[in-house]
C-alpha cells in the first residue's frame, strides 16, 4: 500500500470513527489521532502469552 493510500484509508477512517473532515484530519498531528485511537481502544489488556495460555489449558482442560 502507498502512502497516499494508507493516508486516505486513515482519513476515511478518521471521518466515521471520530467524525473528521477531511480538512481536520489533514489539519490534524499524529499525536492528536493516535490519542483518539487510544481512548476509543480503552484499556485493553495485553493479550496471553503462549506460557499462559498453556496453563489455562492445564486448569481448564474442558476448554
Amino acid at each position: 500500500m502507498s502512502f497516499a493510500e494508507g493516508a486516505a484509508r486513515a482519513a476515511g477512517l478518521a471521518g466515521v470513527a471520530f467524525g473528521w473532515s477531511p480538512d481536520a484530519f489533514w489539519a490534524a498531528t499524529p499525536a492528536e489521532l493516535a490519542s483518539l485511537v487510544r481512548a476509543v481502544a480503552g484499556d485493553a489488556p495485553a493479550p496471553c502469552d503462549s506460557d499462559t495460555i498453556a496453563r489455562l489449558k492445564e486448569r481448564f482442560p474442558d476448554g
